[in-house]
């Protein structure tokens, strides 16, 4: 028997499991069509090979609200010429559909991932950022810190989870929960300064944070907006920023600027305190700067890593998920000690739309055969947050992938990152 004969038992086995879900109405999953429009030869869903040790596959559950539909794209990290990395537009501060980032990296399929920074309602007149909420790693370089928990977009989260959660892959190429923080430091000739941020949309008050190349031309008013405990509390009245270019300070001004900044270059922001550390600082003076992301609870570095939080932990759903709001939602189960990643996204067509409760989420993640489980973005009571669950595949011989699921709206929406899966053939 072949491994990807074994792979795809146990992948049939684990879905059979589904009938045992009390939140589910003890009823099995049910083929479905995808969305391309195929119909299902039978009541165990099909399954279609993607590439080596990729497999899609679409298929209902009943639910406490509703008929939800799953896509769910099945990858074996066992197989050598399998992997998965994030999707990004290549800047921290922008956004792009899932099915764009994912032929630009040349993906055999993806979904979307971390929640962002959509909207500045509460704050006039500043320009919303496209930012994500948690860390992002890609190939294994850091490009952002998580913003403070009060920062965050998305549903609550479960008790004890803040926004260093992330879901990632390890230089042993095995998926694994964890939290990242940040470590990092401003040196000047006087002192040491801890650096509160790293291309975030939101720095914790009185800090100062750094902004790169990486973080886009999109402008820096908005992170130092807000509190710690508040999203929507009034901007910071007492700013400052620094350009260093080659350790050497170059310009400084009491507003956050816009614009690309110059490879070779960071843009320190500082806010109330860390305002005034900066302001001490003159042109010509030396500045070192430098960051990491530190996991708390593995010495594998993450090649790569993704915000959102977790729902599903050694087999067990978080205490305190959500049982009521229903709605489209993407998600990610772990399962065979790393070994195998299950990328899940809900279809947001009209007769399907109710979704399923973050509880459900992590339950079905656990009978996809998880053991841990993850939430992305997704979800909510409108079209418009919905609209975000996406999960592409690109058929063999195919040049491009397509949406196999429906979006909310019929149409994709940007985002800022996404779980990509690639194949080496």
């Amino acid at each position: 028997m072949t491994r990807q004969t074994q792979h795809g038992g146990r992948f049939r086995a684990a879905l059979a499991l589904v009938s045992t879900l009390g939140a589910l109405a003890g009823a099995a999953l049910t083929g479905a069509a995808p969305a391309s429009g195929a119909a299902a030869k039978e009541r165990q869903p099909a399954a279609t090979r993607i590439a080596p040790g990729v497999e899609y596959r679409s298929f209902d559950i009943p639910a406490s609200r509703g008929t939800a539909r799953a896509h769910v794209l099945d990858v074996d990290l066992r197989d050598p010429r399998t992997r998965v990395g994030l999707l990004y537009p290549g800047k921290v501060a922008a956004r792009s559909p899932v099915s764009a980032l994912a032929d630009g990296a040349g993906a055999v399929g993806g979904i979307n991932g971390d929640f962002f920074n959509i909207t500045e309602t509460q704050h006039p007149g500043v320009e919303a950022t496209g930012a994500p909420v948690g860390p992002m790693i890609a190939d294994g370089r850091a490009l952002k810190a998580a913003v403070p928990d009060g920062q965050r977009f998305g549903p609550a989260m479960p008790p004890g989870v803040t926004t260093r959660a992330v879901l990632g892959v390890g230089t042993d190429r095995r998926a694994r929960l964890g939290d990242l923080a940040l470590d990092g430091e401003v040196r000047t000739r006087g002192s040491r300064l801890p650096l509160g941020g790293l291309n975030q949309y939101a720095l914790p008050v009185g800090s100062v944070g750094a902004f790169t190349s990486g973080w886009g031309a999109v402008s820096r008013v908005r992170a130092t907006c807000g509190t710690d405990t508040s999203r929507g509390a009034p901007c910071s009245t007492d700013t400052h920023e620094v350009t260093v270019r080659h350790g050497r300070v170059v310009a400084s001004a009491d507003t956050p600027g816009t614009g690309p900044i110059d490879p070779g270059s960071t843009v320190l922001v500082g806010r109330e305190a860390g305002a005034q550390e900066l302001r001490k600082l003159s042109e010509g003076d030396r500045v070192g700067v430098r960051h990491r992301l530190v996991a708390a609870d593995s010495r594998v570095p993450f090649r790569f890593a993704i915000g959102g939080y977790p729902v599903l932990r050694g087999g067990a759903p978080l205490p305190g998920l959500d049982t009521t709001a229903s709605a489209v939602r993407t998600a990610a189960g772990i399962s065979d000690g790393g070994r195998r990643l299950v990328l899940l996204s809900l279809d947001g067509s009209p007769e399907f739309r109710t979704g399923l409760t973050i509880a459900e989420v992590a339950r079905t993640l656990r009978e996809l055969g998880a053991s841990d489980g993850f939430s992305l973005d997704g979800g909510g009571s409108s079209t418009l947050v919905s609209a975000t669950s996406t999960l592409v595949a690109r058929d063999p011989g195919a040049d491009a992938v397509t949406v196999r699921n429906n979006p909310s709206g019929g149409v994709e929406r940007p985002v800022p990152n996404g779980i990509g899966v690639f194949s080496g053939k």
